[in-house]
């Protein structure tokens, strides 16, 4: 492993420990909050290493982060927020085997459309605007992720989903179950 790709896995490692604290935010805003930051650097991490589209759909969690995490500002209770990211989220998924030059089989298929789903899921959740939901909905989009990162190698997001999972699980026994 080169230089270059043990920056590219450090900075992911930095994101995970954003994802991972995410969970543990009592308010949607901090876990909203912390998940920008880490999707933010989940794409700087993703592109270094040539993961293109783990890449674009980190750019547009981040994006996402922003608008939910100032609601008020952006009208983020419109549900046009919640298309206009599914749209994105597609589009990303039809680019992968366009302009990124993916060779479409039945695997590659399968394995891009999973972050996909898993960032549907997380946009859906953060529209709901309620922590215990958000975190319902992770137990679906973290195993989705972690397939992927796992295919694709990169150990940051690995560790992340893996620790996600825990994290998700202490975050509703916390919080969540009375």
């Amino acid at each position: 492993m080169e230089f270059y790709d043990i920056v590219a896995q450090g900075i992911g490692i930095v994101a995970m420990l954003f994802n991972i604290l995410s969970y543990q935010q009592k308010s949607s805003r901090g876990v909203i909050t912390m998940q920008l930051f880490g999707g933010a650097l989940f794409s700087v991490s993703y592109i270094m290493l040539g993961v293109y589209v783990g890449g674009l759909l980190n750019i547009l969690a981040a994006l996402r982060g922003i608008v939910y995490s100032k609601r008020e500002k952006f009208k983020a209770n419109s549900r046009i927020w919640i298309y206009l990211f599914i749209s994105l989220f597609v589009l990303s998924y039809i680019l992968t085997f366009t302009v990124f030059g993916k060779p479409f089989t039945v695997g590659a298929a399968i394995l891009e459309v999973l972050p996909v789903l898993a960032m549907v899921c997380v946009t859906v959740s953060f529209y709901v605007n309620k922590a215990a939901f958000i975190r319902k909905m992770g137990l679906i989009s973290t195993p989705c992720w972690l397939i992927y990162n796992i295919c694709n190698f990169t150990i940051g997001a690995i560790i992340c989903d893996t620790v996600s999972i825990c994290s998700i699980i202490v975050g509703m026994l916390r919080h969540d179950i009375k």
